[in-house]
C-alpha cells in the first residue's frame, strides 16, 4: 500500500511539472478562475469540512472552524482576487545613471510546482491559505496534510479532485512515511507548518534538491502584562486566545509574565474569565477535545511534573466533572511560579496550560524573553508607550499583537512568519505573493546605448569614458 501511494505520489508531481512546463505564465484570468474554483470548494462544503474535523478531534465547535479557519481562509482568497493584477504586474525599477537610458523591470515568475505539509491543529486553514498564494502566484499545487486528522485529509482530497484537475492541484494522502517520499521530492518551493524538530528534518531533505523552503513553526510565545495595562482587557484576551482550540495553536500564548506580587490575583482573574467562556467542559460543544490521546498523556506528564516540582498548579473545572475518562477533555491549567528546568517551560505547550511567571523590572522581562529561542508571537498589554517601544525592539519574535492575541496572524497587508527557531520566511498576502514567485530582474538595453566604446580594442576612447563613469558612479 505504501509503495502505490508514494509511486501515485510521483505520478501526480511529473504530471504537475509536465502542466506547468506547458504553461509557464498562467494568465491573470486562468489564475482567477483557479483562485475563485479555490474560494468555492470553501464555501459550497462548510458543512462537511467543520464536521469532519469535529469528528477527527471528538469534538470541536463548528463555530470554530468557521471563523478560524474558513472564514480567515475566504478572506484571504477575496484578498488575492481584488490585488492579483496589481502583484503581477511587470514592476519598473530605478536604473543607475551609468547605465541610463536603458531601463530595469521586475518581472514576477511563477517557480513552478509548489509542496505544502500541512499540520492537524488547523487543518483547513494552513493547507488552503499557502496553497491560495501558490496558485495566485502561477504554480501547481501538491498539498499532504496530516494523517491525525484522517477524516479532513480524505475530504480535502475529494474536494480538490471535484474542484481543480490533478495537474492543477491535488492532495496526497498517507502517514508519515508518505510524508519523508513527499518533502524528499524536488519540488520548486516547499512550504511545512509543524513542529520546529519536524522543521528541521524537512529542511534537511529539501537541501538535497537545493529546495527553497517556507518554514511556519512554533516555539514559547510569551505574554508580558505591563503595570500599565488594563487587567481585565487583557485577562478575557489572554483566557480566549489561550483556550482558542484547547491552546492547540501555534500562536497560542505560551506563558504569561506579570508584575512582581501580582501572580495570585491574576490567576485568579484568569480562572474566572475561563469559567465564563467554559462553565462546563465535558458536555460543552463549544471546548475543544486535545487531538489524540498521545498527545493529552503529553499535557498530563506536563501538568504532574510541575505539581512534583514545587509549583502551584490550578485547575480550571468549573463544573468538576470527571474529563478524560470517555472523551479527550483537558481542563485549563494555570501554573504559578514554575522552575526553568520543567518541560512546559522548555518545551511548546500546544494545549490548555498556562505557566505564569513573575518579574521585577522591564529589563527583567526583556531578558527572560531573549534567553529563550525566538518566538512566533510575542503579545505586549498596556498603555506606557515608552516600556512598548522598548520590548518591540530590544525582542525578536515572528510578529506581535499589542493588547490583544492573535490578531496579526490575519492581517492579509502583513507578512505572518516565524524567526529563527520558530521558522523562515513568510506568507499571506502580498508576501505569499512573492514568497511562491521569482522576481525577475531584467535590464533593457536601449540603441543609444554608449556601452560598445567599452570594448576592446581599448584605447584612448575608454579611458576617458572610463573616468567619466567613475564620476558619475
Amino acid at each position: 500500500m505504501l509503495q502505490t501511494r508514494q509511486n501515485s505520489l510521483g505520478v501526480r508531481f511529473e504530471a504537475q511539472c509536465r502542466a506547468f512546463e506547458k504553461e509557464p505564465f498562467p494568465s491573470l484570468e486562468v489564475r482567477k478562475d483557479r483562485l475563485k474554483r479555490l474560494l468555492a470548494l470553501t464555501e459550497k462544503h462548510e458543512a462537511e469540512i467543520c464536521a469532519a474535523i469535529d469528528s477527527d478531534f471528538s469534538g470541536r465547535a463548528q463555530q470554530e472552524t468557521r471563523l478560524a479557519e474558513l472564514f480567515v481562509v475566504r478572506a484571504g482568497i477575496r484578498h488575492a482576487i481584488r490585488h492579483l493584477r496589481g502583484w503581477m504586474r511587470e514592476r519598473r525599477v530605478a536604473t543607475s545613471l551609468p547605465f541610463l537610458p536603458g531601463r530595469n523591470r521586475l518581472l514576477p515568475q511563477p517557480l513552478g510546482v509548489v509542496g505544502i505539509v500541512s499540520p492537524w491543529n488547523y487543518p483547513f486553514q494552513l493547507a488552503v491559505a499557502p496553497a491560495t498564494a501558490a496558485l495566485a502566484a502561477g504554480n501547481r499545487v501538491l498539498i499532504k496534510p496530516s494523517e491525525l486528522t484522517p477524516k479532513f485529509s480524505d475530504l480535502l482530497a475529494r474536494l480538490a479532485e471535484e474542484h481543480f484537475s490533478p495537474d492543477e492541484m491535488s492532495v496526497a494522502v498517507g502517514d508519515a512515511d508518505v510524508g519523508k517520499t513527499f518533502v524528499s521530492m524536488p519540488f520548486d518551493h516547499l512550504l511545512f507548518t509543524g513542529s520546529t524538530a519536524v522543521g528541521r528534518q524537512v529542511a534537511l531533505a529539501a537541501a538535497a534538491n537545493l529546495t527553497p523552503v517556507t518554514l511556519e513553526l512554533g516555539g514559547k510565545s510569551p505574554v508580558i502584562f505591563d503595570q500599565s495595562c488594563d487587567l481585565d482587557a487583557a485577562v478575557a484576551s489572554v483566557a480566549y486566545g489561550k483556550l482558542l482550540n484547547a491552546g492547540q495553536t501555534c500562536i497560542a500564548p505560551d506563558y504569561l509574565m506579570v508584575p512582581q506580587g501580582q501572580g495570585a490575583a491574576i490567576a485568579t482573574k484568569l480562572a474566572a474569565a475561563m469559567a465564563r467562556l467554559y462553565p462546563r467542559l465535558a458536555d460543552n460543544p463549544d471546548y475543544t477535545a486535545i487531538v489524540s490521546e498521545r498527545h493529552r498523556q503529553r499535557l498530563s506528564n506536563m501538568i504532574a511534573e510541575a505539581r512534583e516540582g514545587g509549583a502551584d498548579v490550578t485547575e480550571v473545572n468549573p463544573a468538576n466533572e470527571e474529563l478524560g475518562v470517555t472523551d479527550r477533555k483537558m481542563a485549563p491549567v494555570l501554573v504559578r511560579n514554575p522552575g526553568e528546568t520543567l518541560r512546559l517551560m522548555r518545551e511548546e505547550i500546544f494545549g490548555p496550560v498556562l505557566p505564569i511567571l513573575e518579574y521585577g523590572t522591564v529589563d527583567d522581562a526583556i531578558e527572560h524573553v531573549n534567553r529563550g529561542e525566538r518566538p512566533l508571537a510575542l503579545y505586549w498589554f498596556g498603555k506606557d508607550s515608552a516600556n512598548r517601544q522598548r520590548v518591540m525592539r530590544e525582542t525578536v519574535a515572528g510578529g506581535v499583537t499589542v493588547n490583544d492575541c492573535m490578531m496579526h496572524l490575519v492581517q492579509e497587508r502583513q507578512p505572518f512568519g516565524g524567526v529563527g527557531e520558530s521558522g523562515m520566511g513568510a506568507y499571506h498576502g502580498e508576501w505569499g505573493f512573492r514568497t511562491f514567485s521569482k522576481e525577475k530582474p531584467i535590464f533593457v538595453q536601449s540603441r543609444l546605448s554608449a556601452g560598445g566604446l567599452l570594448r576592446p580594442p581599448y584605447g584612448r576612447t575608454f579611458e576617458q569614458l572610463f573616468r567619466l563613469l567613475n564620476l558619475i558612479g
